[in-house]
């Protein structure tokens, strides 16, 4: 991969996991700014056109088989994230990830990782969110004794809980010296929404974060996208779009 893109480049994009709800969103967005992307080619668990929309289409035995491009941008499934961290390695491009669910193992190998390429793991990829973080560790160290508790929600079809958004605030919050409890609970279609409260004897404290559009997560993802093409290897993190 090139030192830096330079500024009239389309950055090249492999979405990984194109047909689910996000790989939809990121597909239609990226379309929408044909400037500043170009999706070289959509990765999905199996492929029945091979061209939709101008895009070549690929099943995820084909990975290795895919165009070359500056960043992989993958929401997928827990099962598919090694192959497709190995193929960015492989082949030098960046990885934008937002596939939950990962195990122990799976999130060493991130780090490790960014020790070859950019890599930019998140659970959430909101930056409405990143501030959550920070103002949750803030609360935490601020609160010192008080429970905290998070209640995180989501739909019916969401399969890891808590999610991975409630877990990264928890370890904000541990950051913080306190210790998260979490509830989770799955209806209907809801988007995204997450709740951390701090409470003692006599008051609490409820800072939370709703989600009414899928459209933030895709926006932030290829943000982070466009950041992240060119730059030296190392790993980062959502909160480092905010500086």
């Amino acid at each position: 991969m090139d030192d830096a893109l330079t500024s009239t480049s389309p950055v090249r994009l492999l979405i990984h996991g194109a047909n689910g709800r996000m790989g939809q969103a990121l597909l239609r967005l990226a379309a929408e700014q044909p400037r500043r992307f170009d999706v070289v080619g959509a990765v999905s668990r199996s492929v029945g056109q091979r061209v939709i929309d101008g895009v070549p289409q690929f099943a995820a035995s084909e990975l290795a088989g895919t165009p070359a491009c500056d960043v992989v941008v993958d929401f997928s499934l827990a099962e598919a994230f090694d192959a497709v961290l190995a193929h960015c390695l492989a082949h030098g491009c960046a990885l934008v990830s937002g596939t939950t669910g990962l195990s122990d193992e799976q999130r060493n190998a991130i780090e490790a990782a960014g020790l070859r390429i950019p890599v930019l793991w998140a659970s959430n990829f909101s930056l409405g969110v990143a501030v959550l973080n920070d103002l949750v560790e803030r609360a935490a160290r601020a609160l010192p004794g008080w429970e905290c508790d998070i209640v995180e929600q989501h739909h019916v079809r969401k399969l890891d809980a808590p999610s991975g958004t409630a877990l990264t605030l928890g370890e904000s919050a541990g950051k913080g010296g306190a210790q998260a409890r979490y509830a989770a609970i799955r209806a209907g279609d809801i988007v995204g929404e997450h709740t951390v409260q701090f409470a003692t004897l006599g008051e609490r404290i409820e800072l939370v974060h709703r989600a009414t559009n899928r459209d933030i997560f895709a926006r932030g993802a290829l943000h982070a996208a466009g950041w992240l093409a060119g730059r030296a290897p190392g790993r980062y993190r959502i909160g480092d779009l905010l500086g």
